[in-house]
């Protein structure tokens, strides 16, 4: 599955708007004074991202204002950012403008690293789709702009699947008899890299788990909810039958080759990761083919609300001195057609679907006619339809980065056989407890 590395995921479930008090320890406010945000003359904003495309968008943003200009920084990827972030807020020397996914929202809000910037961009509110707007949002406050919104769904090798005489999966069980006979022929159904437990994240969020939730006046997690326990059945007998390939993402080159030729049949997937493909593939141009995310027997089609695509938002730093500046930058890299469609294409950009109200109207342009030759058009409905069965409602908690780090640890031990997926349910339960109580946080579970 592999929603993350080399970038990490993008999670277009929504960081709920809390609107209560003592849930985030040491939440910091906004600290600077609105009166430097005023200054006269051309102010020089320091952005820093690491999505394809972004250089074109800022060069488009520069020539096109004279007040204020980008200074982009590309970073190596989503997890650099978060250390790099960490370096820089410590140092007093954030940039005004980063780029980041959902699920650290909260954590960075609570560290006092982000600005309210809701004066700024509230108005704009309407011209997204409510679930991306929520992303950027703790306690009723919007701490960021959506980029991009996240349609899931299976791509498969259509050669493959008519050689051996098999139907695009429906359900995980069909997924899992697909893998089965695959394996016969020496190929994987799908990847699992031993760094990325997002499978699991994403799995969990489809059945309807909720990992963290608001309880009264505490936070409560639960890693051994009903929904949690479904999603851990389907990937531990994908692993205890050897149906997954284990190619980590350190080496990219090697996990889309695997694709490329042949080895691994399948990926459950968003828009952006089409970009990887094109940009990599040599052999497989035209035998790829998109089918809805496969649903869980007997229930109706819901897809996770998570994965990384290029990063779904735009924050502001709470050190930043040009905060109306910044925020209006933002802005206009989300929402300014040009770039919208720069970012959009697999092509130039990362493959990302817009977070606009109407981003049902660039799947064109985010989906490749080049890897999907004939299955092009029947893959636009897929994706349309995608948009309309997202789960809404997963909630990061306040330590989700510390969370997830441990959680890395525990899955390498999953697709190595050394735990089963319950096992790391177990203690990733009483580690978060334990890690929220440490920090000062209400919590129960």
């Amino acid at each position: 599955m592999n929603f993350t590395s080399p970038r990490r995921r993008f999670a277009s479930a929504a960081v709920a708007a809390i609107a209560l008090t003592g849930l985030l320890a040491a939440c910091g406010g906004s600290g600077s004074s609105d009166s430097e945000s005023k200054a006269a003359g051309p102010v020089t904003l320091d952005f820093w991202g690491w999505a394809n495309g972004q250089e074109a968008v800022v060069k488009a943003f520069n020539s096109s204002h004279k007040d204020v200009q980008l200074k982009y920084t590309k970073v190596t990827d989503q997890l650099t950012m978060q250390k790099q972030l960490t370096n820089a807020v410590k140092a007093g020397n954030a940039p005004c403008l980063l780029q980041n996914t959902g699920e650290y929202v909260t954590s960075w809000v609570s560290q006092g690293a982000l600005a309210d910037i809701t004066q700024y961009v509230e108005s704009s509110k309407d011209k997204f789709n409510p679930g991306s707007w929520a992303v950027g949002q703790v306690q009723g406050k919007v701490y960021g702009v959506p980029t991009a919104s996240a349609p899931a769904f299976t791509i498969y090798r259509t050669d493959i699947f008519e050689k051996y005489g098999l139907q695009p999966p429906k359900t995980w069980d069909d997924f899992i008899a697909a893998g089965k006979e695959l394996k016969k022929h020496g190929i994987k159904v799908t990847n699992y890299a031993g760094e990325d437990p997002s499978t699991l994240e994403v799995l969990a969020m489809q059945a309807g788990a909720d990992w963290y939730s608001i309880d009264g006046d505490s936070w409560k997690v639960n890693f051994q909810d009903e929904g949690t326990l479904k999603a851990a059945k389907v990937i531990q007998e994908i692993i205890d039958n050897d149906l997954n390939a284990k190619l980590s993402f350190a080496d990219y080159a090697a996990v889309q080759r695997s694709f490329d030729t042949g080895a691994t049949a399948t990926r459950q997937i968003s828009t952006w990761q089409m970009s990887g493909m094109v940009q990599n593939f040599t052999k497989s141009f035209g035998k790829w083919a998109l089918t809805p995310w496969p649903t869980f027997e007997g229930e109706a089609a819901r897809t996770p609300a998570a994965t990384n695509q290029s990063g779904n938002l735009t924050l502001v730093s709470e050190q930043c001195a040009y905060k109306e500046q910044a925020a209006e930058a933002a802005l206009w890299m989300s929402t300014d057609t040009g770039a919208v469609k720069t970012m959009a294409s697999p092509e130039t950009g990362s493959g990302v679907m817009p977070a606009l109200a109407d981003s049902e109207s660039y799947v064109s342009e985010a989906i490749s006619e080049k890897l999907l030759g004939k299955n092009y058009e029947p893959a636009k409905k897929i994706v349309t339809d995608s948009l309309g069965t997202v789960r809404t409602g997963w909630t990061f908690g306040p330590n989700w980065t510390a969370m997830f780090t441990e959680m890395q640890d525990e899955w390498a031990k999953v697709v190595s056989k050394k735990q089963k997926v319950t096992d790391l349910l177990a203690h990733m339960q009483e580690w978060t407890v334990n890690d929220l109580k440490q920090r000062g946080i209400s919590v129960k579970g």
